[in-house]
């Protein structure tokens, strides 16, 4: 895994160059959104329950036959699973956004996590729906906390943020 930094300092030297241009501009604002990223990976932890748990509600009051005899999160075990993968998702997302770069989440959270839900029988259409409500619930949990910093950064950092829970559900169709 690589932060920012890291990546442009090897980027940079794959090219035998300087850091320079767009990719210290990049770093620059990356800096320059350090403490909202820190504040926003605060609140995601705090939060991380009740976005987890708003997002399996979200799913299952589409999808009632999973908490059925046979379904996907019956019995509770299967639950506390598909609570304990948004929770994984989440956190990894939470990586990503503190690194600024999103191989960690890619490469630790998402490699083969399809595959293996095809295995397991989960509906991948389901836990794709969980993905898009823990990117709503996070987005608002995060807008009044982000809101106190400067408008191009909240910008920034939402449209980042969307940007990993895509990534996530890209894996997962």
């Amino acid at each position: 895994m690589l932060d920012s930094f890291s990546r442009a300092v090897l980027d940079a030297e794959a090219q035998t160059a300087y850091v320079e241009g767009d990719r210290l501009a990049r770093l620059r604002q990356f800096a320059a959104s350090h403490a909202q990223r820190i504040t926003a990976v605060e609140v995601m932890r705090q939060q991380a329950n009740d976005i987890v748990a708003q997002a399996i509600a979200a799913m299952v009051s589409e999808n009632p036959e999973l908490i059925q005899r046979g379904g996907n999160c019956y019995p509770s075990r299967r639950m506390a699973t598909c609570i304990r993968d948004g929770e994984f998702i989440l956190r990894y997302v939470s990586y990503a956004l503190l690194a600024g770069d999103s191989a960690i989440l890619k490469d630790r959270c998402l490699e083969g996590l399809k595959q293996t839900y095809q295995t397991l029988g989960v509906p991948l259409s389901a836990a794709v729906r969980a993905i898009v409500e823990m990117k709503t619930a996070t987005l608002a949990q995060l807008d009044p906390v982000l809101s106190d910093g400067p408008a191009d950064i909240k910008l920034a950092l939402v449209q980042e943020i969307s940007e990993y829970f895509e990534i996530a559900i890209a894996a997962l169709r």
